[in-house]
């Protein structure tokens, strides 16, 4: 006997019928409401596809970096980074894109489904530039579907719980991670010593 899911009446039967509030609550467009939510958020994660499969990358900036153009629109600046530009590969091989907004200290998500493009319209860029410095690109994204998420996820994570005083980290420092990748062969030391330094002269 097998207990794998694979048919969408088997997951229906599973979890019956979605509440209205949860139907109530997906517009194909940006409500005020939710403008709200985005013009507060400075994080949100960005969904791609493409011939590589799929991905999710973090992006933020101060409150609001996510901008709405109308109701229907919305631009999301893309700064500088490693280089490796595989959000913006999948969204010129697949323009299908998801958001995930989040806000600090609130418990509700708001989701946008939509389809992209990437853009470098001299005034686009203009309007992003922080710090004296442009986006590498502008990405526009139409919006096609939108909806909040409900608050379980953030309380059985306790993401925005205070952190005790006495919390240290526990994870593999990036150093740490590269040279356990390369066999010592890179020097993870040396990359966590500049690190910062280096993140602070390259944040924009």
């Amino acid at each position: 006997m097998t207990h794998a899911i694979d048919t969408i009446e088997q997951l229906e039967a599973l979890f019956g019928e979605a509440g209205e509030a949860s139907l109530k609550k997906e517009v194909p467009w940006l409500h005020p409401s939710y403008q709200a939510l985005i013009a507060a958020s400075p994080f949100a994660v960005l969904a791609t596809t493409g011939p590589g499969g799929l991905d999710a990358s973090p992006r933020g900036d101060p409150p609001g970096f996510v901008a709405v153009q109308d109701e229907k629109t919305l631009l999301l600046p893309e700064r500088r980074g490693n280089n490796r530009i595989d959000s913006l590969r999948n969204i010129v091989a697949d323009p299908r894109v998801a958001l995930l907004f989040l806000i600090p200290g609130v418990g509700e998500t708001l989701r946008v489904n939509g389809r992209a493009r990437i853009t470098t319209e001299p005034g686009l860029m203009a309007r992003f530039a922080m710090e004296g410095k442009l986006p590498q690109c502008v990405i526009e994204i139409r919006v096609e579907s939108v909806f909040f998420q409900c608050a379980r996820a953030i309380q059985r994570s306790k993401l925005w719980a205070p952190l005790p005083a006495e919390s240290r980290r526990e994870v593999p420092t990036p150093g740490a991670i590269l040279s356990a990748l390369t066999d010592a062969a890179f020097d993870g030391e040396s990359y966590d010593r500049e690190l910062p330094a280096r993140q602070r002269s390259t944040l924009y």
